[in-house]
């Protein structure tokens, strides 16, 4: 008998966005060699790490090549020096205590985002915002939580919370029951970021319906007004219902180092068949240690340099460049007549796209006709068809560049 696939993975539906942008632009390129295109769709960093990172990275290299300071294995959970310093310094200020077996070190949000699932039964039903960010989808996709897409480009099964210009790219409460509710706030992709009053609608909900909230906080050190939470852990009772994400690779570079952490307070827990109450910061451990030896120990040590005077100066100057782009970027579309949400507390900038033109055609338009690569809205969903994510991840040059490529055409 032949060995059988997953046949979940077949219901996924297109090429993962990201993959299909890349080998759009791959082919005008080479069918362009002298393009000089400008990249504004994937939200990946352009600056380097920060200076106190880099000499902590390197001493840390340094111990590993000394027999009496080589470290092996470390604590799947990360090691209690960096876990420490989240508290202290990301938490606290807050006025939010956690302890140090609440805070699991990991190679990435969206590793974690993707994987934390796995805990949870199959039978859950999960809502997610429309558009989204297509991990949160896929996953469970492949996981066996939907059924086919339909003609509107949903999965079934799924329950899908439409933000659109309507509703200020605020999510309304769900009309059905829900388990499981994807939130990322400040959002990817609209830019858009909830208040207070609004973020705690969602933790009265979850708590009312016996519900869980994932939180993905990956951006919350963009936020730049008052009324916006930097965690849902400000709201009072969201420790009973959410789980939360961050990540140092916006606010510190880390894209291509890899590290980030997820926070599962003691509190939160889910029921068995029986219906006796689990804890899911035990079973999310045990997830852990069974399936991941640890982030390495000079990664661990970079990501504490985020931390120092130094480190913070160094992060603080880096996205403030990224929202001085974001600025441009906004101002600029807005100049020439364009409907432009986001990069306020969020380095993404949601762009209605002109002319009814769907999200592929305007994307194919800015390659094109101005070298400029950014996002289609609909990789992230029916609700994003007709809106088009450009980043402010670059330098403020070919930012510059970009958008003077931009006032030229005639759209």
């Amino acid at each position: 008998m032949a060995v059988k696939i997953n046949e979940n993975y077949q219901l996924l539906k297109s090429n993962y966005i990201f993959a299909e942008i890349a080998h759009r632009v791959d082919k005008f390129q080479k069918e362009n060699p002298d393009a000089q295109i400008i990249k504004m769709g994937i939200g990946d960093v352009t600056g380097p790490l920060p200076k106190a990172v880099v000499a902590r990275f390197r001493d840390a290299v340094e111990e590993m090549g000394e027999a009496e300071t080589f470290r092996g294995y470390g604590p799947e959970q990360g090691y209690q020096f960096l876990r420490k310093e989240i508290i202290e310094k990301d938490y606290a200020p807050l006025g939010i205590k956690l302890s140090e077996d609440e805070v699991f070190i990991s190679d990435g949000a969206k590793c974690d985002t993707g994987n934390i699932q796995e805990i949870f039964g199959l039978n859950n039903v999960v809502a997610v915002t429309d558009p989204v960010y297509p991990v949160y989808v896929e996953s469970n996709v492949m996981a066996g939580r939907s059924g086919p897409m339909n003609n509107e480009g949903q999965y079934d099964g799924m329950v899908y919370l439409p933000c659109t210009e309507k509703n200020g790219f605020v999510p309304e409460l769900p009309k059905t029951h829900v388990d499981l509710i994807y939130l990322c706030f400040p959002n990817n992709p609209t830019g858009v970021a909830l208040t207070r009053e609004q973020l705690a609608r969602w933790v009265e909900y979850a708590r009312e319906n016996d519900s869980i909230i994932l939180f993905d906080a990956a951006y919350e050190s963009y936020i730049t007004q008052e009324n916006v939470p930097h965690s849902i852990y400000e709201i009072e009772g969201a420790r009973d219902v959410a789980i939360e994400f961050r990540s140092f690779s916006k606010n510190a570079g880390f894209t291509g180092t890899r590290c980030a952490f997820t926070v599962v307070p003691k509190e939160v827990t889910a029921v068995d068949s029986e219906g006796k109450k689990q804890s899911l910061n035990s079973l999310w451990n045990r997830r852990q240690t069974t399936k991941f030896n640890g982030v390495s120990y000079p990664v661990q040590v970079a990501a504490s340099a985020v931390y120092t005077s130094e480190g913070q100066k160094e992060i603080r100057e880096s996205i403030d460049y990224y929202m001085r782009n974001a600025q441009i970027i906004r101002e600029s579309l807005k100049k020439i007549g364009l409907n432009v949400y986001g990069g306020i507390n969020s380095p993404y900038i949601w762009v209605k796209t002109p002319n009814n033109m769907d999200s592929w055609e305007f994307f194919d338009l800015l390659l094109k006709k101005a070298n400029i690569v950014g996002t289609p809205g609909v990789g992230f969903g029916p609700s994003g068809e007709g809106y088009f994510r450009i980043t402010a991840f670059n330098t403020l040059e070919n930012t510059k560049k970009a958008m003077e490529r931009l006032s030229k055409l005639k759209i």
